[in-house]
């Protein structure tokens, strides 16, 4: 797709809007890759895969793919405790590193425990508390969303 403008034609464009200096794609069908080239779906498949094998329970993949423009997939977790919980995120951490090449842009609340999120950009990961878990039902506010299966 290229957009072209002259001075005397107006700019033409398909799927994507001119804001200045740069472009926003309003195509959302096509899932995001990451900065290494690695599709969001392996970066979630691969987290929720370092999640279960540390043993955190409920483990989800959202596909939002269709439903935002912030991200494509959440990856949801429960640690049974703030021990579990960072061993979870560690793990996640680690296998995303080794396996996509990808390290997260920030992770927050891992001082409070009870809610700590992984943020890969087209990837966030929740890791929760049984308690937010079950307060916060990022399943149930995303419920117009299809779950991945993971095959564990």
């Amino acid at each position: 797709m290229t957009d072209t403008a002259t001075a005397d034609t107006p700019l033409e464009t398909t799927g994507s809007e001119h804001h200045g200096s740069f472009s926003v794609s309003s195509d959302r069908s096509a899932v995001s890759a990451s900065s290494t080239g690695v599709a969001a779906e392996q970066v979630a498949r691969t987290a929720a895969a370092a999640a279960d094998a540390k043993k955190a329970d409920d483990v989800a993949v959202l596909d939002l793919t269709s439903l935002s423009d912030v991200c494509d997939y959440f990856v949801i977790a429960t640690g049974q405790n703030s021990r579990l919980a960072d061993a979870v995120v560690d793990e996640v951490e680690e296998k995303v590193a080794d396996a996509c090449g990808e390290h997260p842009f920030s992770i927050e609340g891992r001082d409070e425990g009870s809610w700590i999120l992984m943020d890969y950009g087209s990837v966030i990961v929740h890791v929760f508390s049984p308690e937010a878990r079950d307060y916060y039902r990022l399943e149930r506010l995303w419920g117009d969303a299809p779950v991945l299966d993971l095959g564990f």
